[in-house]
């Protein structure tokens, strides 16, 4: 596959970007714990003379660049946690924390995140306004970037945009998912407790099955999306935990049904919250059962700004050309960096990141995901790119992009 060749100054970078995204890959940590991870940020920070501030919601840090003109002030975002999952891969940066690993790209978002704050800081001289570099706590939950937008992270002084990049194992290395309006849903969770009458296998009569009616409420949840909600409008309702029973010979008393909600429209999420509930209800109703029934709304949906997607699209175009592979990416999954985006305009977006010549090519969240490095290059790159198109003005980082593409 074909990526750009990059910036002489950025190709120069990629060795230390491999080199830190390895160091936070072997070393994860889980939301609000990442200590270490914030004090190798900071240090880094620290040596090249850029000002920070450290411990903002518990474990984040805001990295300030001001340039020598004066000008707009744009954010970049960039998540550090990592998730609860025990490393397959046989790398020698396998995750040293035993059931701790970055399976989702956090470590190669900070190291971009480090990387374009250097080169900022290192051509500050021509560097007109102010970039602000967050880095966020627990994305993967319970949620950083609430905490650390009412810490005042967009104030003082006060963003007037934001980006942040998503690595991207769905899509190759040399693509670029970026979509105006909605990109990423509301994720919100349910869990319900059906609470039935025990008792022996063999005399069912005197019972209420808990399994019974829970596998009933599974089944008819299934009917939600498929006959309530507009086949034009997205929507998914995943039960992803069932719990019952302790051995074969005895009817469960209760049940635990867990799972998840995924929608782009208030009025969507709305009805999915009022219809789970009705049917649990109603289920249990006609089986004598009774429920107890919680429904948390998690992460609002990720929506962009149509100027600042149209400003990476740009920032793509001229990194890959023409015919640069951009996509209108869309997806169920959730992100928290849409409490930034509720606040400011911005754009979130999609950086290819699998190589499936290589083996990277494993989904997020699963034990042995790990994507191609080269992206790390890129991805400073296209914020290089967007913060010069945003401020109007080209860094002084030498020598010009070249048009020839290189072949990995």
């Amino acid at each position: 596959m074909e990526v750009p060749a990059l910036r002489p100054a950025v190709q120069a970078l990629q060795p230390e970007l491999v080199t830190w995204r390895r160091h936070l890959h072997k070393y994860p940590e889980l939301g609000f714990q990442e200590k270490q991870t914030a004090a190798y940020i900071s240090h880094r920070l620290r040596s090249w003379g850029i000002p920070h501030q450290t411990g903002i919601a518990h474990t984040g840090i805001v990295a300030t660049i001001a340039g020598e003109e004066p000008g707009p002030v744009l954010a970049l975002r960039a998540d550090m946690d990592a998730l609860p999952i025990h490393e397959a891969n046989e790398v020698e940066y396998r995750s040293a924390i035993p059931n701790v690993m970055h399976a989702c790209g956090h470590d190669g978002h900070t190291a971009i995140a480090l990387g374009t704050a250097k080169l900022l800081q290192q051509h500050r001289q021509s560097l007109r306004g102010t970039v602000k570099v967050i880095f966020q706590p627990a994305e993967e939950g319970p949620g950083g970037a609430k905490p650390m937008v009412e810490a005042g992270v967009l104030k003082n002084p006060d963003v007037e945009a934001i980006l942040g990049l998503h690595l991207w194992n769905n899509r190759p290395l040399g693509t670029i998912g970026v979509k105006s309006g909605p990109s990423m849903a509301f994720a919100d969770r349910f869990q319900i407790e059906v609470i039935g009458r025990g008792g022996h296998a063999a005399l069912p009569q005197q019972t209420v099955d808990a399994i019974v009616v829970g596998s009933h409420i599974v089944s008819a949840l299934q009917t939600i999306v498929s006959r309530n909600v507009d086949p034009l409008q997205p929507a998914v309702v995943t039960v992803g935990r069932f719990r019952a029973g302790d051995t074969f010979n005895v009817i469960a008393p209760r049940a635990e049904i867990w799972g998840t909600v995924r929608s782009f429209q208030p009025e969507v999420r709305d009805l999915l919250a009022r219809r789970i509930e009705e049917i649990v209800a109603g289920i249990c109703q006609a089986y004598g059962a009774t429920y107890e029934f919680q429904y948390e709304r998690g992460y609002p949906a990720v929506h962009n700004d149509p100027a600042m997607a149209a400003l990476v699209e740009q920032a793509a175009r001229q990194l890959f050309g023409s015919e640069a592979a951009i996509i209108p990416e869309m997806t169920m999954g959730g992100e928290d960096v849409s409490f930034f985006l509720n606040e400011v305009p911005g754009c979130y977006f999609f950086l290819g990141s699998a190589n499936p010549a290589k083996g990277l090519d494993y989904p997020h969240h699963h034990p042995r995901f790990d994507f191609d490095e080269a992206a790390l290059g890129i991805g400073v790159e296209l914020f290089l790119r967007c913060i010069e198109n945003y401020t109007g003005k080209t860094l002084g980082l030498k020598g010009a992009l070249p048009k020839k593409a290189v072949t990995i």
